[in-house]
């Protein structure tokens, strides 16, 4: 009976473990302090990502954001796969990892697992945002618009860089259609 308390004592140390370390963010990134949740709400372009298996063959990203009752915030990520020519959309939750002015949360696409979501840089007007998931391998510059100034993408490749990602890995995505079925459904 003892044994099997202290395996399930290490179990739970181990979930709890796994759990947090799943939201986290690059050594050398800090997230934005004095973020307000609400001005960030709506819908996002996704103009730059490093590809992973999730959004492979996407272009026409974007991501919508709305606040549950719980102030957690409703992700609505959709875009083309131009692979099998049709729109495909994903359903997820991000809540804050601590106090709610600081842009650390984490997202789950996939019920317990969660992922780090962490705005590093983010315009006064909220038009403009570069995000770090939990290390090295994730990061997305996200716009209002499809377009991004040029000095926006220049200040923002620059943070990444100091950070420590590798920006020749970023993908450019296409936002060649208008007619998304699930930003629509938003409205």
């Amino acid at each position: 009976m003892k044994k099997r308390r202290i395996i399930f004592l290490l179990i739970g140390v181990c979930f709890i473990s796994l759990s947090n370390s799943c939201a986290s963010i690059p050594k050398n990134a800090k997230p934005i302090e004095n973020f307000d949740a609400k001005r960030y709400l709506g819908t996002w372009y996704e103009v730059a990502r490093f590809d992973f298996r999730f959004e492979k063959d996407l272009d026409n990203t974007s991501a919508n954001y709305s606040l549950d009752k719980k102030g957690n915030v409703i992700v609505l990520n959709s875009g083309y796969n131009f692979v099998k020519k049709k729109w495909t959309k994903a359903d997820g939750l991000a809540k804050f990892r601590g106090d709610k002015n600081v842009a650390a949360l984490k997202v789950s696409f996939f019920g317990p697992f969660y992922s780090g979501y962490n705005v590093i840089a983010l315009d006064e007007d909220y038009q403009y945002a570069l995000i770090a998931g939990e290390n090295l391998d994730y990061l997305w510059i996200l716009s209002r618009t499809k377009v991004l100034p040029d000095e926006i993408k220049t200040e923002y490749l620059k943070i990444a860089k100091e950070i420590g990602y590798d920006t020749s890995r970023l993908i450019w995505v296409k936002h060649d259609k208008d007619n998304n079925p699930f930003l629509m459904e938003i409205y």
